[in-house]
């Protein structure tokens, strides 16, 4: 009667990766510096004192923490009653597309295609097709930025001048952010399409619709309505495995987009992380033997970390923290639930960009003891969703 959910915590990275140096990331610790400022009296601001997440800890996530970088986070030593271990990235870049895939089986050996940290960042002749098949004035920003600072600077001219804003990160992305009823959804969504078929021949991994709401510079707001369109997997992932085998996959966040609704049965989305945690929930009900429920936690990464707001990444850990209870209690026997993450995304660190890091992998479910699982490939969580649900390759 084996079923599984897998949580994937959005860039809550947990440091010591051996390559963080070549990303110019050594050093970086999302989770341990987190606890690190909260211990220290720097991160009051809508919370306070040490970082409070008793029940993550108890899973494991003190004792993966020290594993992964030789260091204890302050306020998590709790002896571990689930399984616990770290998992170590082997596909080149710290993205979302990435860390995903390997989670799920398929590491990525094909490099993907980055923009430069110039303006404009993207190539003129394609921004040019851009502009004529899709019958826009032109475009704003055509740079690196920050999603939420960029709607600031660009949000009202974007509004009078009907230029929908475009820009790019650390990861292979183009993101095209646009006024959800000003612009339109339905025609920011079309406009994606047609960048889709202009950028993925060069192996970007994905375009992304930003629409947001508001009518000037601080009162703009990203809405629910985000969506991906990303190249699919190359290889079979955890999700055709599953599949294949008669299960369904139920994804609840942006996972669907993730692996381009390839080995996917279902999608529910939700306006924050609390409403996706509620999807979860729904799901422990609703969810048949044999089912994979794939959910990611986007907030940690998309409000706190790129945004190098170290309160309210803690802020977000306690609330998740404080509802892992209710996962937890409404869990049957046979069933396993698993909480990773992709990548890191330190709030402390310099810039704005996710952060190459180990990640921690917590697995719990009624009659499943405490166990070191030690460290491991990200792939290897994918094998531990197969073994559990009897499925081969």
């Amino acid at each position: 009667m084996a079923r599984v959910f897998l949580c994937v915590l959005d860039s809550v990275g947990c440091g010591g990766a051996p390559d963080a140096a070549r990303y110019g990331d050594e050093g970086a610790n999302t989770l341990l510096h987190i606890a690190e400022a909260c211990a220290g009296g720097r991160a009051e601001q809508g919370r306070s004192g040490p970082l409070d997440i008793p029940n993550l800890d108890s899973l494991g996530l003190g004792a993966a923490i020290q594993l992964s970088c030789g260091k204890a986070a302050p306020g998590l030593g709790a002896v571990a009653a689930g399984r616990w271990g770290v998992a170590e990235e082997s596909s080149a870049g710290k993205d979302t597309q990435s860390g995903h895939w390997e989670l799920a089986g398929v590491p990525v050996t094909r490099d993907w295609h980055y923009f430069p940290r110039t303006v404009p960042a993207f190539p003129a002749e394609l921004m040019g097709e851009l502009v004529t098949r899709s019958g826009i004035p032109g475009t704003l920003a055509n740079c690196h930025a920050s999603g939420t600072d960029v709607i600031d600077r660009f949000g009202v001219e974007s509004i009078t001048s009907g230029m929908p804003i475009v820009y790019t990160s650390a990861d292979s992305v183009v993101q095209i952010a646009a006024h959800e009823t000003h612009f339109g959804l339905g025609r920011l969504l079309d406009l994606c399409r047609v960048a889709a078929e202009l950028f993925h021949p060069l192996n970007v991994g994905r375009i992304i619709a930003r629409p947001f709401v508001g009518e000037a510079p601080g009162s703009f707001v990203r809405t629910p309505n985000r969506k991906d369109f990303a190249i699919a997997p190359p290889d079979g992932t955890i999700c055709d495995r599953v599949i294949a085998a008669g299960g369904a996959v139920h994804a609840v966040g942006k996972i669907g987009d993730i692996f381009a609704h390839k080995g996917i049965t279902d999608v529910a989305k939700g306006a924050d992380d609390m409403a996706l945690f509620d999807r979860v929930l729904d799901w422990c009900d609703r969810a048949e033997p044999g089912d994979l429920v794939f959910t990611n936690f986007i907030e940690f990464d998309s409000l706190w970390g790129h945004r190098r707001d170290v309160a309210g990444y803690a802020r977000a850990l306690e609330a998740f923290d404080a509802r892992l209870p209710e996962l937890t209690g409404r869990l049957r026997r046979g069933d396993l639930l698993v909480i990773t993450a992709d990548h890191g995304n330190d709030p402390t660190w310099r810039g704005t960009d996710h952060t190459r890091e180990r990640v921690p992998v917590l697995a719990t479910g009624p009659g499943i003891d405490g166990k070191e699982l030690g460290i491991m490939p990200y792939a290897a969580v994918a094998e531990l969703v197969a073994s559990h649900l009897g499925i081969g390759r």
